[in-house]
């Protein structure tokens, strides 16, 4: 009786361990956002592999068309990523960067991967819900 008693009790707490962890388990999109290094912040908004987007605003705005200030609105930036990857391209390409901004070619090919990085997100988990 002791010996089943005992058996039972590990049984119960074999249960609740599994029970927790099938609980802690992360959603695919919580773990797209951890491989992607995407966070987002109440007051910052979008973090992307260490960096604050929202820092590159004015750069933004210039490559939408002052269509956008700020990298908060995902659809909004699916919708004229081909826009402003367009003007990249371009910027890129004739190899005259817009100084006030900062522009280099490496900063806006990094630009360019985090609006994928974004564009993706927004695609698999958040469009048509």
């Amino acid at each position: 009786m002791i010996d089943d008693s005992l058996g039972s009790e590990r049984r119960n707490m074999l249960n609740k361990l599994v029970a927790f962890l099938k609980g802690n388990k992360e959603t695919a999109e919580q773990t797209y956002l951890r491989e992607q290094n995407i966070q987002f912040d109440i007051e910052q908004g979008f973090i992307v592999d260490g960096i604050i987007l929202n820092e590159w605003s004015e750069r933004l705005e210039y490559f939408s068309n002052r269509k956008l200030n700020n990298f908060n609105d995902l659809k909004e930036l699916f919708y004229k990523a081909i826009l402003i990857n367009e003007k990249i391209d371009l910027e890129v390409s004739s190899g005259r960067y817009v100084a006030r901004l900062g522009n280099t070619e490496e900063n806006l090919k990094q630009l360019q991967a985090i609006i994928k990085k974004l564009n993706d997100y927004y695609k698999i988990f958040k469009r048509d819900r």
